[in-house]
């Protein structure tokens, strides 16, 4: 069996930037055992499988080692390949997904996409975060993913966590936050149990993040970038129960993959 693959690079205009994920097109669904083994051997943070039905794709995630249930840059990184390989007259492409309803629509020279809103909520600290992080945060929060709010962009430039640590938390993985010098807001993402000690640009977290800005900055419009070494852009919109999250994306390479 041959299977159209792609590989993009999502948040970024410029290839070896933003956050790398695989995209494959599948005609019907694999079994479970071969995707997560497509996904092992790929060895990005995400690959996405779709397949097409009418009107929409059925889309999954999976890291190397798990299947996640949302995805933000390989969700990006699906719209950009159907809109630039496989439906190029489209402006906007429709997902279902194990979160529901997801979408990528095409708005200038941006893709955005549209997902749940993820509030989150305030909770104790876990015992030796501080430790854990070398640094002392100001708040924590959580919704999927645990949110630890710092009062400078230098402090979350300079994090060195303790990976070890993080991955005995509970919940997928962690945000780090803070105001932003050149933005509304800087963040970092680490989800070492899922095994990625730190995602170059995380859609899913600014599930979270844009409701948590957008209340305490007091606007729905939201520049924002991910302080990873790869780095990332990302123009957010707060609606309430829905986040639009808008990037670029580019394709580093397409291929074939045989199983």
């Amino acid at each position: 069996m041959n299977v159209p693959f792609y590989h993009v690079d999502a948040f970024t205009a410029e290839v070896f930037a933003g956050n790398p994920a695989g995209v494959c097109l599948l005609d019907e669904w694999l079994q479970d055992d071969v995707l997560q083994a497509v996904a092992a051997e790929n060895a990005l943070p995400e690959t996405a499988f779709l397949v097409r039905r009418a009107g929409h794709y059925e889309l999954r995630w999976f890291t190397p080692v798990l299947e996640i249930d949302l995805c933000g840059h390989a969700t990006l990184a699906s719209g950009h390949v159907i809109f630039s390989r496989a439906d190029g007259d489209s402006e906007r492409v429709e997902f279902m997904s194990k979160s529901g309803p997801l979408s990528v629509e095409r708005q200038d020279n941006l893709l955005f996409l549209d997902f749940p809103s993820r509030k989150p909520e305030k909770c104790t600290f876990p015992d030796g975060l501080g430790s854990m992080l070398d640094a002392s945060p100001a708040d924590v929060l959580v919704s999927r993913d645990l949110l630890v709010v710092f009062d400078d962009e230098d402090t979350v430039t300079n994090l060195d966590p303790d990976l070890d640590a993080i991955a005995k938390l509970e919940g997928f993985g962690m945000i780090v936050t803070a105001p932003g010098k050149n933005s509304d807001f800087v963040s970092r993402f680490f989800a070492p149990s899922a095994g990625i000690a730190e995602d170059s640009v995380t859609g899913s977290a600014h599930c979270t993040l844009v409701p948590y800005w957008a209340k305490r900055l007091g606007k729905k419009n939201l520049h924002a970038f991910q302080l990873s070494k790869r780095g990332g852009e990302l123009f957010c919109v707060d609606n309430d129960t829905r986040v639009s999250i808008g990037g670029r994306a580019v394709t580093y390479l397409s291929g074939t993959i045989t199983i």
